[in-house]
């Protein structure tokens, strides 16, 4: 018989603790939106945090979290994955890792919830709506005047990773008319050769080149403050290399993902489509 599912909201974690706090944010909205219990738990990474950065609780990853419930006798587990697309990391990564587990506890079943973006529905512009007034803020806070704007992501070795954020420019392309002079999608880096050129432009090439030489507004396709989006991060270290090559260029970082209140209504509809999956192996 199997136990009441286990809800857990995932996503890939991060060695800085602003990302497990955040997520932890986020999984109580939740838990109070849908009333369950929504467990934050990260994929890899955050349990190098020091607890004493996360006010004393250790991070928790999702292999022991699951082991540690399947021995007190749990066997159900529904996971709200925290990504934009289909990942490697949910693909590939997650349904060994839960193999793994049922070497042991054999009746263990793990279900998940769609990602945030559905490719499927061209009707769908839950992720670009959020991320579009997230742009919209920025550009009245900064009083800009139809600013360039890049939708920029991390890059991927996934060409299907990559389909996300063109799709996701392209909704905002649309949303934006009007009010930005135009959305051009970057990756921040990308793997060397000609495999994985499909993540260019890198955002590195695109500031300070062509048009987007004055102000330019970073629409994050980045959910947490991790090393890559937070203050001092990997993206902001790339704008500053461009601003000191490129002496007109201003640059200007949207609010990430996250920070936004109808992120916990979409989380929610995705846990609702997710009900009546299958088990991911």
């Amino acid at each position: 018989m199997k136990s009441k599912p286990c809800v857990i909201l995932m996503d890939n974690g991060s060695h800085r603790a602003e990302s497990t706090i955040n997520l932890r944010r986020i999984a109580q909205s939740l838990s109070h939106h849908i009333g369950i219990e929504v467990h934050p738990v990260s994929l890899l990474h955050s349990t190098n945090v020091s607890p004493s950065e996360l006010n004393g609780k250790k991070a928790e990853i999702l292999e022991p979290f699951i082991r540690s419930k399947c021995e007190k006798g749990l066997n159900s587990f529904f996971i709200i994955p925290f990504f934009f697309g289909q990942s490697a990391a949910l693909k590939d990564y997650l349904p060994q890792r839960v193999k793994d587990i049922q070497s042991k506890w054999q009746k263990t079943e793990v279900r998940l919830a769609p990602p945030l973006v559905n490719l499927a529905d061209r009707n769908d512009y839950s992720v670009s709506n959020i991320i579009g007034e997230l742009v919209l803020e920025k550009i009245d806070e900064e009083n800009l005047d139809k600013p360039h704007v890049t939708l920029v992501d991390h890059g991927t070795p996934l060409k299907e990773v990559n389909q996300v954020r063109n799709h996701v420019s392209n909704q905002l392309n649309e949303i934006l008319d009007g009010h930005v002079a135009i959305v051009k999608a970057s990756s921040m880096e990308r793997r060397e050769g000609k495999d994985y050129e499909f993540n260019e432009p890198l955002l590195e090439n695109l500031l300070g080149q062509n048009d987007f030489i004055q102000d330019v507004v970073l629409a994050m396709l980045f959910i947490s403050p991790g090393r890559h989006a937070g203050p001092g991060g990997d993206i902001d270290q790339i704008c500053q290399s461009a601003e000191i090559e490129c002496n007109t260029l201003r640059t200007f970082k949207s609010k990430l993902f996250a920070m936004h209140p109808k992120v916990i209504d979409l989380l929610a509809s995705r846990f609702k489509e997710g009900l009546e999956s299958r088990p991911i192996v």
